[in-house]
């Protein structure tokens, strides 16, 4: 390994104005290439498609849409929707929404659509309709009078129009394909689209346009993701000023900073030749890019600083530095690197975006922190004033490292294991409450107050369906429908699954095979049953096309819709499990309730993949990092005085998460991950230092001392301004940032203590026989 670092010293800094040279030109063709970068959001991205539910709901989509659906309610402010202006509205409404392009067109539905029709029993039998003529006058009170008849009669109330009659609903499905292009569906355009075309033409002070669905949503995150360029600027002048303080230089405080931009533009320049974007859900990867850069440049900047001050010459000091930090500083990168890496065992796409994203970046901080940052500062003239304010600040931190130092001595030490063993009791305690999905009713990314929020509690409050729908398949034999033992069961279990709690509404071929039934025998409730014979059945079921999603071509698939109150984990839990018991009455050879399509169905999905991933992730996380510890420090008890602040560190991020109401989801599964890997950088710093002097027999509390006067101020610089920027995001427009904000937040300052408070003290017990004479 010496023969290899020295190998790499001659190379490197007997060449340094050549890989000045190749940096700054990777550096413009990658920043060329960053410029190029897009924000790229797709719904199939947030969905693990090898599940179960998503191999279900792939498999019938062509037949009953997919999840991907949009809902556009148009209000009335003021009064009824029976006025002209309304009606006007309404159908400019449906016509814009129709035409926009990535609209599935032939599943446009509302008021104006033709399929939209009424049925009435007359003394000839049925007769019928559309809703809305086609010789209708929005001007005509009589033409709106009619119109309010028909709705009545075709039982559309709290589905296309709401319960206080003041809202009509638009929906559509969402294609996956541009049909213009041919290529992926830009789901941030189409989310503008929206935005402008329906919202930004047509509400005005009399007409409200509320709009929700997963394709609006990502927009909306996407428009607030644009703040964190802002909070990337506060970080950047806030770690600008913290590192001046630290360095006494402003030389020093820019080539860090300058390296760590550096790592983010090659980062995103990888990420365009790969072929990727950057979704609006992983967007703050880069700001951990450039914090970790920092983190390590600080000790780089450190360790060049000491070496100055002992009357080394710029060019000395940073060849011993860069001898000095390139294994550690290696070993640690790349412990994030593979900490960031296992996220790719999980089945979602944005997580293996986001896995992708943060190992690219860490993988060049290797490049430009630990080769680029010590040739630069190679060059640097260091004053007389420079060495004398080092100097004078590192004999007045003696003291302070020297009372820091009393944790690894064992008076201390067993106090601090015996307090962090019951944070860790009450951590591990708490943390089993956590639970797995949303917490929180609309769309969590975004804040409760957000228009978006507040268009889903609008349509959940107004009418018995919204986004929130969940779909049992039910799947048998070809023209099942027609017999009245399949169509009996599928009926039993809707009726036993609207009442389970949670669900507001539901609908099934049955369910309308009975309203038509009775229909046929003068409406009389009576007759509002099942047919036992076959021939009544089918004239029953003869009335339902296709298109209105309730059966196949051939009536070998029929789905039972349930609309529920809200997305909550608790309830999607309550309802897939009430399915999965109640199943079980009904199934046979051919006749199968499969879970699940509809977005709740891809929700029920996420949950089941973040709670399998859970543990796998954090067995690899931390079996990367021992496995890196033990090749680096060729000690277990080093690897364990390292591992062990860590895990209790991320336990009590996860009682955290639980205490504050964060949920388990797509979004914030990550964030321990990266958490365990931003961490684990304090402690072999810190460990690196002093297991050399530990295998040389010095006592315990001395090589501590020592690791503190060597990296103690770079580590504890790092925890606190890493902590700071990040701690800004709790002003976000975002939720989803305000949380991962919060939590690395902590884990950042608590990774730091663990490094300078518990690694001693378990050092201290591992040790136990090199103690002081």
């Amino acid at each position: 390994m010496n023969k290899l670092i020295d190998v790499s010293v001659n190379l490197i800094f007997r060449n340094r104005l050549f890989v000045v040279f190749l940096f700054v030109a990777a550096t413009i063709f990658l920043g060329y290439q960053s410029s190029q970068l897009k924000l790229d959001a797709g719904f199939t991205k947030n969905i693990p498609l090898n599940h179960e539910y998503m191999v279900n709901y792939m498999k019938h989509a062509k037949d009953f849409g997919g999840a991907n659906s949009i809902l556009v309610s148009v209000c009335d402010k003021d009064s009824d929707i029976f006025n002209t202006e309304f009606f006007d509205t309404l159908k400019d409404v449906h016509d814009q929404l129709f035409f926009i392009n990535g609209v599935e067109r032939s599943l446009v539905k509302s008021l104006f659509s033709s399929s939209t029709r009424f049925t009435e029993i007359v003394e000839g039998g049925f007769s019928g309709g559309p809703v809305i003529p086609a010789d209708f006058d929005s001007k005509s009170d009589q033409a709106l009078a009619l119109v309010g008849q028909n709705i009545d009669k075709a039982g559309i109330v709290g589905r296309l129009v709401s319960d206080d009659f003041q809202c009509a609903m638009v929906s559509a499905q969402l294609l996956n394909i541009d049909p213009d292009t041919g290529a992926k569906l830009n789901t941030l355009v189409l989310a503008e689209e929206l935005e402008n075309e329906l919202r930004g033409k047509f509400e005005n002070e009399n007409t409200s346009i509320h709009i929700i669905g997963f394709a609006k949503m990502i927009g909306d995150v996407a428009n607030g993701a644009k703040d964190v360029v802002l909070f990337f600027a506060i970080a950047l002048a806030i770690t600008a000023v913290m590192v001046f303080f630290f360095s006494k230089s402003v030389m020093l405080t820019v080539l860090p900073l300058l390296c760590s931009v550096v790592a983010v533009v090659w980062q995103l320049g990888l990420l365009t030749i790969l072929g990727f974007g950057l979704d609006p859900m992983s967007i703050l990867v880069p700001f951990l890019v450039f914090a970790i850069g920092v983190s390590h440049g600080v000790q780089m900047i450190n360790a060049v600083g000491k070496r100055v001050v002992e009357g080394a010459s710029a060019l000395t000091a940073s060849e011993s530095a860069f001898r000095t930090l390139l294994i550690p500083g290696g070993i640690a990168l790349l412990s994030d690197t593979v900490g960031f890496m296992t996220l790719l065992v999980i089945d979602i796409g944005i997580i293996r975006e986001l896995a992708i994203t943060a190992s690219l970046g860490v993988a060049v901080i290797i490049l430009t922190n630990l080769i680029l940052l010590p040739v630069l500062m190679s060059f640097v003239s260091f004053s007389d004033n420079y060495k004398a304010k080092f100097a004078g600040k590192e004999n007045r931190s003696d003291k302070f490292w020297n009372a820091i130092a009393q944790c690894s001595t064992p008076k201390f030490a067993y106090i601090i294991l015996l307090v962090t063993a019951v944070l860790f009791a009450l951590g591990w305690f708490q943390s089993q409450k956590m639970k797995i999905g949303d917490l929180h009713a609309g769309a969590p990314a975004l804040h409760e107050n957000s228009r978006y929020n507040q268009d889903t509690f609008l349509i959940t409050d107004k009418y018995a369906i919204s986004v929130d729908y969940l779909s049992i398949l039910v799947e048998t034999t070809p023209s099942a429908c027609t017999s009245y033992q399949t169509m009996t069961a599928i009926d039993e279990l809707q009726w036993k699954m609207t009442n389970v709690k949670g669900v507001q509404s539901s609908v099934s071929l049955p369910s309308v095979a009975k309203l038509v039934n009775a229909g046929y025998n003068e409406g009389n409730p009576k007759w509002r049953v099942l047919p036992r014979n076959q021939q009544t059945m089918v004239q029953a079921i003869s009335q339902v096309p296709t298109s209105s999603g309730l059966l196949n071509g051939d009536c070998s698939v029929m789905p039972i819709i349930l609309f529920m109150e809200d997305h909550k984990a608790e309830t999607i839990n309550r309802v897939v499990e009430a399915v999965k018991s109640f199943r079980t009455e009904y199934e046979t050879d051919e006749l199968k309730f499969s879970l699940a399509s509809g977005p709740v169905g891809v929700m029920a999905a996420k949950n089941e993949a973040v709670e399998a991933a859970q543990n796998p992730m954090m067995l690899y996380v931390f079996g990367a990092v021992i496995i890196l510890c033990l090749l680096s420090f060729r000690s277990l008890r080093a690897t364990l005085s390292v591992v062990v602040p860590l895990y209790v560190v991320s336990v009590l991020a996860q009682a955290l998460m639980t205490y504050l109401q964060i949920g388990l989801t797509v979004s914030t599964l990550p964030v321990i991950a990266l958490g365990v890997g931003i961490g684990v950088d304090y402690g072999i710093y810190i460990l690196s230092t002093m297991n050399i002097k530990l295998k040389a027999g010095m006592p315990v509390r001395q090589a501590y001392f020592d690791a503190l006067k060597e990296r103690g101020s770079a580590v504890l610089f790092t925890g606190v301004t890493l902590a700071v920027g990040v701690s800004t995001w709790v002003f976000s427009s975002l939720k989803f940032q305000m949380d991962m904000g919060i939590l690395l937040t902590f884990m950042f300052l608590v990774n730091m203590l663990g490094a300078i408070v518990v690694l001693p003290a378990l050092a201290s017990v591992f040790w136990r026989s090199q103690k002081d004479e």
